[in-house]
Parts: structure tokens; C-alpha cells; sequence
């Protein structure tokens, strides 16, 4: 590798005591930069640009007592990426695989509260069994349908008014019926 070095490199490495350090990291850097990329690219590291980066700022400090030259600057860089290699791969063995959240493939799920209360006995027509027919249906198009109480009054050809007294006396029955049922399942 000494053969493809610029002269001004090689003259920098010979007279390494006395060489300005930066002046050593940039002949070091022209030199192996290349080498230690494609060692860490070659070793399978994620990101080998970034990792070439952090080998340079922990060779610099160690520069001042860096002794043999070219070759022991090479042999201290390719121990430093040595070490980042390792580094990565134990980092990655503790680090648990992450997959991506897809909810179309996701079966999980958690019941709503209206999914647990209408699941219960038989679903909601159990729930509405004992009820008068129009009492159901006010309870059917306002609780189970979502609809509006202007929207019930259209469909079931009543006034708003005569929605709202259904649905308070069908709730105030289906609350009896309910507290019946727990009596008696208690009994």
C-alpha cells in the first residue's frame, strides 16, 4: 500500500515525532479512509459511512503515540474498525428484531364496551327480547344504529318529543329487566 501513497504522505509518516498531528490524520485519512470503508461495508455494518467516521475520531487522539509509521497507522485503524465491527454486531444480537405494524394483518383486538354488553345473553336482541316493540325499536335505531333523535321521529313517524319520552321509559325498562336478570343469576 506504501507504493500507491503520495510522496508528501510517505515524507509526513517518516518524521511522525515531530509531524504536526493533523497534518498525520489527513495523510492517514487520504490513505486508509477508502480501505476502512469498504472493510466495514465487506463486514456488513448498517451504516459503514458513519462508522468510518467514528474509526477517524478515535484514531486522532492516539496519533501523538503512534509509533511505526505507515504500517502502524494502518494496523491501529483496521484494530479500531476491527473493534466498531464487533461493537455492532453484539449491539445488534441485544437489540430485538422490529417488524413493521401492518393492522390489516393484525388480528388482534380488544371488545368495545358495546361490543362486551351486546355480546352478552345472546347479543342485543336478547337485550331488547322483553321490551314492547316500540320501545325496541327506538332503542335499536338510537343506541344500536347511532342514528339522531330527529332521524328516529322521521323513520318511526312520531315527534321528537314522543322519541325522547320512548327512549327514557325503554332504557328505564331495560335497566330493570337487567337488575331482574342479576338477582336472579345471584340467587
Amino acid at each position: 500500500m506504501t507504493d500507491t501513497l503520495a510522496e508528501e504522505d510517505i515524507q509526513i509518516w517518516e518524521g511522525t515525532a515531530e509531524a504536526d498531528p493533523a497534518l498525520l490524520f489527513s495523510a492517514a485519512y487520504r490513505a486508509y479512509s477508502g480501505a476502512v470503508l469498504g472493510y466495514l461495508r465487506a463486514r456488513g455494518v448498517d451504516d459503514p459511512e458513519a462508522v468510518t467516521q467514528d474509526v477517524f475520531l478515535a484514531f486522532f487522539p492516539k496519533i501523538g503515540d503512534l509509533t511505526g509509521g505507515l504500517p502502524g497507522a494502518k494496523s491501529l485503524l483496521f484494530s479500531i474498525a476491527h473493534a466498531r465491527m464487533v461493537d455492532h454486531y453484539r449491539r445488534a444480537e441485544r437489540r430485538p428484531d422490529f417488524s413493521p405494524y401492518d393492522p390489516v394483518h393484525d388480528a388482534r383486538s380488544t371488545a368495545s364496551a358495546e361490543d362486551h354488553v351486546v355480546g352478552q345473553d345472546g347479543g342485543a336482541a336478547a337485550l331488547l327480547e322483553g321490551l314492547a316493540e316500540d320501545h325496541r325499536e327506538v332503542l335499536a335505531l338510537r343506541v344500536v344504529a347511532d342514528l339522531s333523535i330527529e332521524q328516529v321521529a322521521g323513520i318511526m313517524g312520531k315527534s321528537q318529543g314522543a322519541i325522547k319520552q320512548l327512549q327514557r321509559r325503554a332504557l328505564q325498562n331495560l335497566k330493570d329487566q337487567t337488575l331482574r336478570r342479576n338477582q336472579a343469576h345471584h340467587e
